[in-house]
């Protein structure tokens, strides 16, 4: 690749995570938020738990790229719920 075409090259970068559904376990709210990046899909979602009153969230973001949306909503809800059983509320 010529430097003309290496300096005029854009770099992808992953666009604002939208919210999808949210699903409840074990007392957490978990809500699936795809990060579009590259034509894939970065996984990302926030767990959400009511502490003492105040309410709590962690937005988790993995480097696990899946190539299509609804394959990283499904990730996203197993490893959110397998970081709330390993960790509990330790997170927040």
């Amino acid at each position: 690749m010529n430097f003309l075409a290496m300096k005029t090259r854009k770099i992808s970068t992953p666009a604002e995570p939208e919210p999808e559904a949210s699903i409840e376990h074990e007392g957490y709210v978990i809500t699936s938020m795809p990060m579009a990046e590259g034509g894939q899909f970065r996984l990302c979602a926030e767990i959400t738990r009511e502490i003492d009153g105040e309410m709590k969230t962690h937005r988790m973001i993995r480097a696990d790229i899946f190539p299509n949306r609804d394959e990283a909503i499904e990730a996203s809800y197993r490893k959110a719920k397998q970081m709330i059983k390993e960790q509990g509320d330790r997170f927040f």
